[in-house]
């Protein structure tokens, strides 16, 4: 009996995917359950499990974009396990091949280096290769043309002409999702005011915590006491602080929301992708951690669901792992407000009247200004400020076992 598999329904809205690879080739013994491609939609890439067990036959092609709903490969239910694997008809490279003889062309005459017109002395041959200079464009001034070294040593790169390096491109087709992403973005600089605003923040209180209690915090809980906690918790108390800013604009109504999900931008194997963190308001830095680790580790391998990615109320994205110093990050629709975390370095403050050094980061939110206006987005990056320069008081009530369950 031969079983059609169907493209399942990845989520809500979501009619088309993309065949992003094919994990086994048609021919092949396939376990129930096994994952046997990998499918791209708008929103995530997800792994295509066996519904049976069988030989398997692929109906369509590595990249074809395919509805939900469409039949992508046969199993053969009836089919025997073979003995020894995957069962596959006997390849060509398994039938043996008569030897062919190599012809050898002959080998074209030795060309004789003379000091013809346009050729270059064996000096100025080393500095026309060491300059990356073809000799054709240089011209020269000595006897009958050749090129001297004192040529090739004034020799410039024509600015038009290609040099001797390789020239080489390559063209790829982008993932489904790759391609949503972008239209997302543009559709944001399109559809929504967006404005930045930044800030500064004195990362000392926070290592100076971390430096105390990390390793009881790691022994005791399993998991790190990263930044994330710090700056989820951060921007939960000034969510709550402007509810604006935990707002979103539909239609000609806006939405305000009295939890707080918060997204956090991953990086995983196809990219960037936004899981949420649910009712952060009510999670404690243990939690925090717990559930970014919890997200990420998803991510990474590829197991992240697009339920787990679909409706946070408010992004924050780290640029700084990959070293950026500043940067205006771009809304994720559609929510109204994004903030941007950036690399720590070292930089010199006024602290009490004195000039001393500390671990700085620079923030910065972007946000819809339709919705939220400027009184309010810098009030929010003020709040999270304080709350990050003050953190014993205004994030853990000035209990620090008991807000990190130590």
């Amino acid at each position: 009996m031969a079983l059609e598999m169907k493209v399942p329904s990845p989520g809500e809205s979501i009619t088309e995917v993309e065949i992003a690879q094919w994990l086994v080739e048609s021919g092949d013994y396939v376990e129930k359950d096994q994952a046997i491609a990998e499918v791209d939609s708008d929103k995530a890439t997800l792994e295509l499990p066996a519904e049976e067990s069988g030989i398997i036959t692929l109906m369509a092609e590595e990249g074809d974009a395919v509805a939900v709903g469409q039949v992508v490969c046969l199993i053969d239910t009836d089919a025997a396990k073979p003995e020894g694997g995957e069962a596959k008809e006997a390849s060509i490279a398994e039938t043996p091949k008569t030897e062919e003889k190599k012809v050898e062309a002959p080998a074209a005459p030795a060309k004789t280096e003379t000091y013809a017109t346009g050729t270059a002395s064996p000096a100025a041959k080393k500095v026309l290769a060491e300059k990356g200079i073809d000799a054709a464009q240089v011209k020269g001034t000595g006897r009958d043309g050749r090129i001297t070294k004192a040529d090739a040593i004034d020799a410039k790169p024509s600015l038009g002409t290609p040099g001797l390096g390789a020239r080489g491109e390559s063209r790829k087709k982008l993932s489904m999702l790759r391609r949503k992403v972008a239209e997302r973005l543009v559709s944001v600089k399109n559809e929504t005011a967006m404005l930045t605003t930044f800030n500064e923040v004195d990362m000392q209180p926070i290592f100076d915590l971390r430096s105390q209690h990390k390793e009881n915090f790691k022994n005791k809980h399993g998991v790190s006491l990263g930044f994330m906690s710090f700056f989820t918790l951060a921007c939960v108390r000034a969510l709550k602080m402007y509810p604006s800013v935990n707002s979103m604009i539909d239609g000609k109504e806006m939405i305000s929301y009295d939890f707080q999900d918060i997204s956090i931008a991953v990086s995983g194997p196809k990219g960037l992708m936004v899981p949420v963190i649910r009712n952060a308001e009510n999670l404690s830095f243990r939690g925090v951690e717990s559930e970014v680790k919890r997200l990420a580790l998803r991510a990474r391998d590829g197991q992240i669901t697009v339920d787990e990615m679909t409706g946070g109320t408010f992004t924050i994205t780290n640029g700084g792992v990959f070293g950026s110093m500043l940067s205006t990050p771009i809304i994720n629709p559609p929510q109204s407000a994004i903030l941007g975390m950036h690399n720590i370095v070292e930089r010199p403050i006024v602290r009490d009247g004195q000039i001393v050094v500390a671990p700085i980061m620079y923030v910065a939110l972007s946000y819809d200004h339709r919705i939220i206006d400027g009184k309010e987005s810098v009030g929010f990056l003020v709040a999270v400020k304080e709350a990050l320069e003050n953190p014993e008081e205004l994030l853990m009530d000035a209990k620090v076992m008991q807000a990190l369950e130590l």
